[in-house]
């Protein structure tokens, strides 16, 4: 069963989670569930979700769900901004919403936050080997 598509494709915000997902070293974009995800073996970032036990109707299309650094989850599970999304939430994914963390039509989204939450994600479900590059490309690498 084919899902309908969720998300308009001209929309500035998931222009902008494009460049930053796709920057990352072997990642790439594919339509699952209707809806866009970024992945290397493993998706990393989807865009738009639904909340944990929301009914049909109640979706976030301008979210960004995913997999958080095991050290910030506590802290982002406390910060009202964040849900547990449908489906994933037992994985460990969480969700925002850029509409309501900032506004993405006020231009309000914090940019960097964004980032930082997708490149945390990237490192917990990119092979080893991809992080490694990463690091090297951000010159975090060891040595």
């Amino acid at each position: 069963m084919s899902h309908p598509i969720m998300f308009d494709d001209a929309d500035a915000a998931l222009q902008r989670i494009r460049e930053i997902s796709l920057a990352f070293p072997g990642a790439a974009e594919r339509v699952s569930h209707g809806r866009p995800n970024f992945f290397t073996t493993k998706t990393f970032c989807y865009y738009g979700g639904s909340e944990r036990g929301d009914h049909v109707g109640a979706r976030h299309d301008t979210a960004i769900l995913f997999r958080p650094d095991p050290a910030d989850e506590p802290a982002l599970r406390q910060d009202g901004r964040f849900w547990e999304p449908a489906y994933l939430w037992p994985a460990g994914w969480l969700g925002v919403d850029l509409a309501a963390a900032g506004g993405v039509d006020r231009g309000g989204v914090d940019w960097d936050e964004v980032a930082e939450l997708i490149d945390a994600s990237y490192r917990v479900t990119a092979p080893k080997r991809l992080v490694r590059e990463l690091d090297a490309l951000s010159g975090r690498g060891s040595g």
